[in-house]
């Protein structure tokens, strides 16, 4: 093994470079000297990860139009990076989430004798169970986020390490509200709906209207309600129009970013299903989770999914603990009714809420591990094979 190992990564959006983030932070630890290159974003760059693409170029959504109109670019991005670590032969390849992109190169790289590991298992028990063959063709090592996933791969010959998930340990068990009102410029009695109508631009075009018209109506019923988006930058202006059309103009606070502390601060928050809602989760926010996608793409879906659950939190807990709105039902009316609920329920069912918390606390409990030793411990055993 390398004193200063070469490590090449693939981050594919947001999420991905937050993971990998964090990850890098126990490796450059470990080995301060550490070199470290592929596809990232501005999280992994803080740790001076050299990108050579930026993540958001493998940011796609859905199996139709969205991803064939992508499909040229996306191929020949992973052609040339194949050829650049074939040439430059780094002593491990980790792959962060990004199935689709990933495990294809994966097991190219893999063939060629390079070692392989994948952050955060693909969700095989909650859709396309069929993809656990391409892992184990593909990978050494899984590095898993979720408890009850290094068993499920063993049954399958694949050599899995639980790490915890990240987030549970940069997300503190009582979040700091005040500090985060002040930090936005609310007021600590104002009554505030946080909107994350997704990270990606097809999450964005197909879901920030209808949360905008929900507001709207949340707004009508309680003028007094603040509005809050935490929005990536490069969406901001698509954002800004969806807020418009439904009538808001000037009644929505749009921060860059930040979306951490907006989940800090809010009450309530309706979020597009993905890793946020596990954020959402972890600040301990009642929340109504929404998705919408292409007609394709959801015929597709639907026939593949194996679980009644989408919502990370619902997943993890196993019950509909959190309302699901997707597709077809995800109508600005329903997802303002399930806000409405949530809003009620804040003023007149403290157990309910009580409970909600503390099923919050147990899921936060159960995820909280130092993922960036772990993970450093499992990529240095399979370095030194």
């Amino acid at each position: 093994m390398a004193e200063s190992p070469q490590i090449a990564m693939v981050a594919g959006e947001a999420s991905g470079d937050l993971l990998a983030g964090l990850m890098l932070d126990g490796l450059r630890a470990r080995w301060p000297e550490l070199a470290s290159m592929g596809i990232g974003g501005p999280q992994m760059a803080r740790h001076g990860f050299d990108a050579w693409w930026p993540h958001h170029k493998l940011s796609v959504h859905g199996f139709g139009w969205e991803v064939l109109r992508r499909y040229r670019e996306i191929v020949g991005i992973r052609k040339q990076l194949q050829t650049r670590l074939l040439d430059q032969r780094p002593d491990v390849f980790i792959g962060v989430d990004a199935p689709d992109f990933n495990l294809d190169l994966e097991r190219n790289l893999r063939a060629t004798g390079i070692k392989t590991v994948h952050f955060v298992c693909p969700s095989i028990w909650a859709w396309r169970p069929e993809r656990v063959e391409k892992i184990r063709a593909s990978v050494d090592h899984v590095l898993c986020i979720f408890p009850f996933e290094p068993e499920l791969l063993a049954s399958h010959g694949i050599a899995a390490t639980y790490v915890g998930h990240p987030l549970a340990n940069v997300i503190p068990l009582e979040p700091d509200k005040a500090a985060a009102r002040v930090a936005l410029g609310l007021a600590q009695d104002d009554r505030v709906l946080a909107i994350l109508p997704g990270s990606r631009a097809s999450e964005v075009r197909h879901l920030a209207l209808a949360f905008f018209k929900a507001a709207a109506l949340v707004k009508r019923s309680q003028p007094a309600i603040k509005l809050i988006v935490p929005a990536v930058p490069a969406l901001r202006a698509a954002i800004e129009h969806a807020a418009v059309q439904a009538g808001l103009q000037g009644q929505v606070q749009i921060v860059d970013g930040q979306s951490h502390t907006v989940l800090a601060a809010c009450d309530v928050t309706l979020i597009a299903s993905g890793t946020a809602t596990l954020e959402a989760a972890l600040f301990k926010r009642p929340m109504v989770i929404a998705y919408r996608m292409g007609w394709l793409s959801w015929q597709i879906m639907r026939r593949k999914q194996l679980q009644p659950w989408v919502g990370l939190p619902n997943i993890l807990s196993r019950d509909f603990i959190v309302p699901e709105l997707i597709q077809d039902r995800a109508t600005p009316q329903a997802l303002f009714d399930a806000v409405r609920q949530w809003l009620d329920d804040l003023d007149h069912q403290p157990a309910k809420m009580a409970t909600l918390q503390q099923q919050f606390t147990t899921l936060h409990h159960s995820l909280r591990r130092d993922t960036s030793t772990l993970a450093t411990d499992a990529i240095e055993k399979i370095l030194a094979r």
